[in-house]
């Protein structure tokens, strides 16, 4: 009997003892964890829509969403690229869509701002007046609703092209501004934007190149 007891007790104590080196052990692994680098959540073939009174406004889609939230810091990681789909307010057609290889989407709790940034082969098709924007960095104000960029950018339509440094533009990519063109460099496009828009504005899936 007393035997039984002591093996009884031996094996509690090597259980407890298991249980706190693990637990330790675990802790330990979680300090080591940057909080900053490492998501909370993480979505796979994310769809997002937003609409105002049944009327729909933008949709996002993406191979992956990664959520990060450390301290004040906030924001959403596309690592797999984006397709972003904007309609306009006027009779809800599909008007504008950009593509990127890569994109984060920082909110800012404090103010409320909303800012999205792309990035790597980024297209944006203004489809209702056949304009097309090229560059490698893009970002949008959500709340200004305008888009920038400081980069190399290469404007597209049925009449020419133009190229240069930095542009500013519309949420919707209606006025787009060529800050800095190649001495006023504009040229006959000789690579139509091959955007078909049929009865109902539906437009199919959207290639790079």
């Amino acid at each position: 009997m007393k035997a039984s007891r002591i093996f009884t007790a031996i094996a509690s104590a090597l259980a407890l003892a298991f249980v706190v080196y693990s637990c330790r052990s675990n802790l330990a692994e979680a300090q080591k964890l940057d909080l900053s680098k490492t998501p909370i959540q993480v979505v796979d073939t994310m769809l997002l829509i937003n609409s105002d009174l049944g009327r729909l406004k933008m949709r996002v889609e993406s191979p992956r969403m990664e959520v990060y939230e450390y301290d004040t810091l906030s924001y959403n990681y596309f690592p797999q690229g984006i397709n972003v789909f904007g309609y306009n307010e006027e009779d809800g057609l599909l008007e504008t869509t950009i593509v990127a290889d890569e994109a984060r989407h920082d909110k800012f709790t404090n103010s409320g701002e909303e800012l999205w940034s792309a990035y790597g082969n980024v297209v944006v098709i203004n489809i209702l007046k056949r304009e097309k924007i090229e560059t490698d960095t893009l970002y949008w104000d959500a709340t200004k609703k305008e888009i920038w960029t400081d980069c190399y950018v290469r404007l597209s339509s049925d009449d020419g092209v133009m190229q240069g440094y930095g542009m500013r533009s519309d949420e919707m990519a209606r006025n787009s501004i060529l800050l800095n063109p190649f001495d006023n460099e504009f040229f006959v496009n000789g690579d139509s934007l091959k955007v078909v828009i049929d009865s109902v504005n539906f437009i199919g899936p959207l290639l790079k190149k």
